[in-house]
């Protein structure tokens, strides 16, 4: 058993090396840094949405900008989309699984915001019609997918995709990648001294 463990531990540091070592997927965490602080900046907002593994990044990322991430400091306007199990039923039920998020950002997007989409395959429909909602309430568009995930890619601002296929090495590496992304936000929307 040690030696899976082991294995499992490298499979992922693996990931991360290659996703450290490619020059893209360094530029778009550094793009979407600067485009969430230029939402925040300006009296925006960012909506994170992800199924499974990846609503549960969605409410972490959240909670850290929300919260704190390294040091006290006011609060960030960040809202995950899959924390309301009335809205998320009552959308479900009303208008179809594929709607969840898309309805939530009609209701609480607005120009200058931005959406985090997140989806290992890329291909998730819930997600890709949230995407076209945000698209048409003026709103900005940071994905986070592996590496088939060329459909988001292709609608995003900007789109993280982890040199990978298999979700849970995605998953690992888009963990990382928010923690970067939302300590950089901490820092740079309030630096310490």
């Amino acid at each position: 058993m040690t030696a899976e463990i082991r294995a499992a531990i490298l499979d992922s540091a693996a990931t991360l090396q290659r996703m450290a070592e490619d020059a893209g997927a360094v530029d778009a965490i550094a793009r979407i840094v600067e485009l969430s602080v230029a939402s925040l900046g300006a009296g925006g907002k960012l909506l994170f949405c992800g199924n499974g593994g990846s609503a549960a990044d969605a409410q972490h990322w959240a909670g850290e900008l929300v919260a704190r991430f390294h040091y006290d400091r006011p609060g960030l306007a960040a809202i995950a989309l899959t924390t309301d199990s009335s809205i998320l039923t009552a959308v479900g039920n009303d208008y179809g699984y594929d709607r969840i998020f898309a309805r939530q950002v009609e209701a609480l997007g607005a120009p200058g915001d931005v959406l985090f989409a997140l989806t290992t395959s890329g291909r998730s429909p819930n997600i890709l019609a949230a995407v076209a909602a945000a698209r048409a309430k003026g709103m900005s568009v940071v994905g986070f997918t592996g590496a088939g995930g060329a459909e988001l890619a292709a609608l995003c601002d900007h789109c993280l995709r982890v040199p990978a296929t298999s979700t849970p090495l995605i998953q690992e590496a888009h963990e990382v990648a928010g923690h970067t992304i939302c300590a950089m936000i901490e820092r740079r929307m309030f630096p310490r001294g």
